[in-house]
């Protein structure tokens, strides 16, 4: 799931990228446009109601791209993504457009 939230005041637009909580699922991060695809700098929290989640501030109507990496070095993308583009290493990467 991907929430989109109005910054007050500006014209920005704040995503919040939701996974289920995996009690065996090694630490994942979500990376993309918006942290220059640094695998780690962007990690999914816990929280009380069984979900990870990280959020991160763009312009709205950006066009973001994202997937989500794991510690074990494993990829994959976001079933909720508005569309799915070719990414350059071959994988397709998810696609939201950060608009209301």
């Amino acid at each position: 799931m991907i929430k989109r939230q109005a910054v007050k005041g500006k014209s920005q637009v704040k995503l919040t990228f939701v996974q289920p909580y995996e009690a065996n699922r090694p630490r994942t991060y979500v990376v993309g446009d918006f942290n220059d695809w640094t695998p780690v700098s962007t990690p999914l929290i816990k929280r009380t109601n069984g979900t990870t989640s990280a959020s991160v501030v763009v312009a709205s109507g950006e066009r973001v791209r994202f997937r989500y990496y794991t510690e074990d070095g494993k990829w994959f993308n976001d079933e909720a993504a508005d569309c799915y583009e070719p990414g350059e290493f071959g994988a397709d990467n998810s696609v939201v457009v950060a608009q209301l």
